[in-house]
């Protein structure tokens, strides 16, 4: 892959608690276990989820001895100025360096997006090349993409997230002639079968049809995820019970099938491994009004 065409994959929903942290940081590790070269670009600068996750994982490999790869990190922060027009301009301008720079010398870059709006989160969208929307199994969340109507399940009004995707989209269209695939992924999916699981994915079909976006396999919930976020490992990891405190279980298979299914689904410009070349390091963009 050409170090001046990197491809974006920007992890995005207005609704905190989607898994957009968990799923953005499951996919950069993926692709470093492939040999890519892969950046991770926080901008949630209330939460930084994904930020902490890196640090996990790099204290996990000082501490532990473990040769884990590692992406190069970088956490574009909010500017606090007096001026909003400044402070967004500010924004842009960093967010646009820092990207331009990490073009240079990866190939994929991982986009992690706060659980709101902000003008960064709409700065993200708009360079992406994939764009990922992890939801929720709940007809509640779904209205992050469109208002329901409550007797036939149909989509009677999109959301103000969709209609900032969409105007992402034309714009990328109008500008490179290219458009954002965009996936939406089912994410925290019951074990058991349900009325309510069936549906969600019925109303999430209908929804993906009238946005014009796909619908991915989605991620099972496992407690697995919430105990290798504070070593900042994933499913991708070899993992053994020194590190989960625990024998290995089919929960761990599975997640890691599911993922892997998931990536698939991403259709990512991927071509057969290549040998891993670490590339580390964390930085920290400043942005001032």
């Amino acid at each position: 892959m050409s170090q001046t065409n990197a491809h974006v994959i920007v992890v995005g929903n207005e609704k905190g608690g989607s898994g957009k942290s968990t799923t953005a940081l499951h996919l950069a590790i993926y692709l470093l276990h492939q040999g890519y070269r892969v950046g991770t670009v926080d901008v949630d600068s209330r939460q930084q989820t994904l930020t902490r996750y890196v640090r996990n994982r790099r204290e996990t490999a000082r501490s532990a001895g473990r040769d884990i790869p590692l992406p190069s990190h970088l956490h574009v922060p909010t500017a606090w100025g007096d001026s909003i027009s400044e402070n967004q301009q500010a924004e842009r301008n960093v967010f646009d360096r820092s990207l331009a720079d990490m073009r240079e010398s990866v190939d994929f870059i991982v986009i992690d997006t706060p659980g709101f709006d902000s003008n960064l989160a709409r700065t993200a969208h708009a360079m992406a090349d994939t764009l990922v929307t992890p939801l929720n199994e709940s007809m509640i969340d779904l209205d992050v993409l469109a208002r329901i109507d409550d007797q036939s399940g149909e989509p009677i009004q999109t959301s103000p997230y969709s209609r900032t995707v969409q105007k992402a989209r034309a714009e990328r269209l109008a500008r490179t002639g290219t458009g954002i695939d965009w996936v939406l992924v089912r994410n925290r999916i019951s074990h058991l079968n349900s009325r309510n699981a069936e549906q969600v994915q019925t109303t999430i079909e209908k929804v993906a049809a009238s946005l014009g976006c796909r619908v991915a396999e989605g991620i099972a919930e496992r407690v697995i995820f919430r105990s290798l976020f504070t070593q900042g490992m994933t499913v991708f990891d070899p993992l053994d019970a020194d590190l989960l405190g625990s024998t290995p279980s089919m929960s761990h298979v599975n997640a890691r099938l599911e993922y892997r299914s998931l990536v698939s689904a991403l259709r990512l410009p991927v071509k057969l491994p290549v040998p891993r070349a670490d590339n580390e390091g964390e930085g920290s963009a400043r942005a001032s009004a």
